[in-house]
């Protein structure tokens, strides 16, 4: 290895095959674990690779899931993805689906128990799991993807495969191989993300009943007051007359609006109040800056709580989100971009392989604000925007879908994000199979099995 102009010219290396598969996911998250447990289920060898030590992605950081009902209050989120709700709420780590003014629906969960129920999901169907696998790398050859490589901390390795499922949730499979990628509005900016982290010892009951009792002191934004005095589980968002206040006496909050969801267990509440500018989630120069900004946030987001919002006088910080919340990075170019009209126009796909109902929720790139948009009923996922241009045997599932900047405000959330792992997984299962391109799979089909496996598709 020698330097020369400002870069290092790295000898040539051969890099060993660890193994071949039918069906690599790469990232388990939402959309990778749905991915995987679809791939198996369809009879294929699956593996799934993860760089982190645990499987679950944002289902870990302390979100609760949004969106398994539709605005009219329907489940709309089913299969698999239910599945692993049913297995969480057998142990006390998942609460009911509860209708939501603003967010549709609230599932909330316990991030740590995700960790261990979606693993044990993966192996008992048969996925081979890989963590502490960071890919590196797509093997691509005629436009064709024939694997991935990844770098461990002894060595590099590849695995080949017949299809492979790009749930990264920042493309970097698809942008890797060639395929073509989007990022931000029409100006590039991003939706900015949010560092996670729960605080314990916080009388969530004290907090609902001032809402729902002193509705004057306690202003909110779109959820009405009563909703607090009927629901123990919740989320608020609003209260921006308490952070006046306190930005007033010298305390430092970064965004304009209090957003606290209740845990599964009594005491605990999850703060989703970090919030970092233009960081690009797919630089890790940029996430870095993110991740020390967003920590240094939580001192004054925690003074702004304990001292000024009702039931937070005793609580504490216990526990702080494994990585940085990413609402948006890259966006895959596929065969069909969705589009804020299709949402809005509750659009109707032949070849859907999904259903969403989430509003398209925007956190304004250069403001402390969000734009939100509703359909009044639920909008379809179509096939094609799950399969890039330009590289065949790749599927994009999660985030990263074929979208645009508006659309992908609203497709982003863990329910929408499961549902279309699940698709993507059996239509790489059918291809693998078929030894078909994924351009040329019969949706039809597809949409027979996605059916008869319990996902909810519309008429």
């Amino acid at each position: 290895m020698k330097t020369e102009n400002n870069t290092i010219i790295e000898q040539s290396r051969e890099t060993p095959i660890y193994k071949e598969t039918d069906v690599l996911v790469v990232g388990g998250g939402p959309a990778g674990i749905m991915a995987a447990l679809g791939a198996a289920e369809g009879g294929q060898r699956v593996t799934l690779v993860e760089g982190l030590s645990h499987v679950g992605g944002n289902l870990t950081t302390g979100l609760p899931i949004l969106g398994f009902l539709s605005q009219k209050q329907e489940l709309i989120i089913k299969g698999l993805p239910q599945k692993l709700m049913e297995r969480l709420k057998a142990k006390g780590a998942a609460s009911e689906h509860q209708a939501c003014p603003l967010h549709v629906s609230l599932t909330i969960i316990d991030p740590e128990a995700v960790k261990t129920e979606a693993m044990n999901m993966l192996l008992e169907a048969g996925v081979e799991i890989l963590l502490h696998m960071m890919f590196a790398d797509a093997i691509v050859e005629d436009g064709k993807i024939k694997g991935c490589v990844f770098q461990g901390k002894a060595r590099r390795e590849a695995i080949l495969a017949k299809q492979v499922i790009d749930c990264t949730g920042d493309g970097d499979v698809a942008f890797l191989a060639g395929a073509p990628c989007e990022k931000g509005d029409d100006k590039g900016g991003m939706q900015p993300p949010t560092l996670m982290f729960r605080l314990d010892s916080v009388d969530t009951d004290k907090l609902r009943n001032s809402i729902a009792g002193q509705p004057g002191s306690y202003q909110m934004d779109f959820i009405p007051p009563d909703y607090f005095g009927k629901n123990s589980r919740f989320i608020t968002v609003g209260l921006r007359n308490l952070i006046e206040k306190a930005r007033a006496e010298g305390v430092q909050i970064p965004t304009d609006r209090t957003i606290i969801i209740t845990g599964i267990r009594k005491g605990e509440a999850w703060i989703n109040m970090t919030r970092v500018k233009d960081i690009d989630g797919s630089d890790p120069h940029s996430l870095t800056d993110g991740e020390i900004t967003a920590r240094k946030q939580i001192d004054g987001i925690v003074k702004y709580l304990t001292g000024y919002v009702p039931g937070f006088e005793n609580a504490w910080l216990s526990n702080t989100a494994p990585f940085l919340g990413i609402r948006e990075s890259r966006r895959v170019v596929c065969n069909y971009m969705l589009n804020r009209d299709d949402l809005l126009n509750c659009g109707k796909f032949d070849d859907a392989i999904a259903v969403g109902s989430y509003p398209i929720d925007i956190h304004r790139p250069n403001d402390n604000d969000c734009t939100l948009e509703w359909c009044g009923d639920c909008y379809d996922i179509p096939y094609r925007s799950l399969v890039p241009q330009k590289i065949e045997n790749l599927f994009i599932a999660g985030r990263c879908i074929g979208t645009t900047h508006e659309a992908m405000a609203a497709t982003r959330v863990m329910s929408t994000c499961m549902a279309v792992g699940e698709a993507a997984g059996r239509a790489a299962a059918m291809c693998a199979a078929g030894g078909i391109a994924p351009a040329s799979l019969d949706v039809k089909k597809l949409r027979e099995k996605l059916q008869s496996s319990g996902a909810y598709l519309r008429a």
